[in-house]
């Protein structure tokens, strides 16, 4: 089994993750937190750009199910003297890997990567395209928070146009019943916007009735050489950065990390009651656990062999 787009999974596939993943939470809270589910087995992490949060949760989740770890960085691999990602999977299929979960700044790498390892690929982010697991730890944070999802508001706010993790949400998010809007400046906004079939508005007046607000980082070292989609970042942050008196009593805050303070959100705001963002670290552990114990199923509706 593949995880390459929150697509190739169904309502069903995903409430099946969820069930998983209130297992996993729980053995986080007891004094030993390993178990041997997939003891014997190799998971290779092959990040080719910056991550915090994602290559640590997954290392550790691997860890936890006992498996042995490898990690790969673009700094530290053949990659960085020229070798191509082809030949990068393939030296790395003939250790007879079992997962490999791969971070690619190139659209589509992921789904490339499949055709040359017979290794579970799962895709934790490739360039603007996709970030499934992102997008299923947010809808598994929104679980544990507000129970049943149906007609939940939610709007994505900020750097729409490069965001693999607002792609993911979006098409997320709906398909699990969510009302998702899209909020942020026009040159914000991806070309074709018109057809994602959403609504989009240009002002924070959008926020005043949703429950959510999930916001996005200015992602700027994707606009090397090219003109800036906003005049300055302290200009972004006087219009469109949230601080605890712009959000409501009742409403939530998300983000994807890493959070930029006083861009998007003041530093105030990040360590507020009505923030998800370390809570959404929590549940990215337990449903990465679930994500690699189900990989080696075959499917994401029966248990793993023995």
């Amino acid at each position: 089994m593949h995880l390459i787009s929150i697509d190739d999974l169904s309502v069903s596939d995903i409430e099946n993750l969820f069930r998983l993943s209130d297992g996993f939470l729980e053995i986080a809270s007891r004094s030993i937190k390993k178990v041997p589910t997939l003891r014997g087995r190799t998971v290779i992490n092959v990040f080719m750009e910056p991550s915090t949060r994602t290559q640590s949760s997954f290392e550790l989740a691997a860890k936890r199910l006992s498996a042995d770890v490898i990690n790969i960085k673009e700094s530290s691999s053949s990659v960085s003297k020229g070798e191509s990602l082809k030949d990068t999977i393939m030296t790395l299929e003939s250790y007879r890997p079992d997962i490999i979960v791969m971070r690619h700044p190139r659209v589509g790498a992921s789904r490339m990567a499949t055709r040359y390892t017979n290794a579970s690929v799962v895709n934790a982010g490739d360039g603007t395209g996709e970030h499934p697991t992102q997008c299923l730890l947010d809808l598994y944070s929104l679980r544990r928070v507000y129970g049943d999802l149906t007609g939940l508001r939610v709007a994505i706010v900020g750097d729409i146009l490069r965001s693999r993790v607002a792609r993911s949400d979006l098409f997320g998010f709906r398909k699990m019943g969510i009302e998702v809007r899209l909020v942020g400046p026009p040159t914000l906004m991806p070309p074709g916007i018109e057809y994602w079939d959403v609504p989009v508005y240009d002002d924070l007046e959008a926020l005043a009735d949703v429950d959510v607000i999930y916001l996005l980082r200015m992602q700027l070292e994707r606009a090397k050489g090219k003109v800036p989609p906003v005049p300055s970042l302290r200009e972004y942050s006087r219009v469109w950065g949230l601080s605890p008196y712009r959000v409501k009593a009742d409403q939530r805050i998300m983000h994807p990390g890493p959070i930029n303070r006083g861009v998007e959100l003041s530093a105030e705001l990040a360590d507020d009651e009505r923030s998800l963002i370390l809570h959404q670290v929590e549940s990215g552990l337990a449903v990465r656990m679930a994500i690699l114990y189900q990989c080696l199923a075959g499917s994401l509706s029966e248990e793993p062999a023995a």
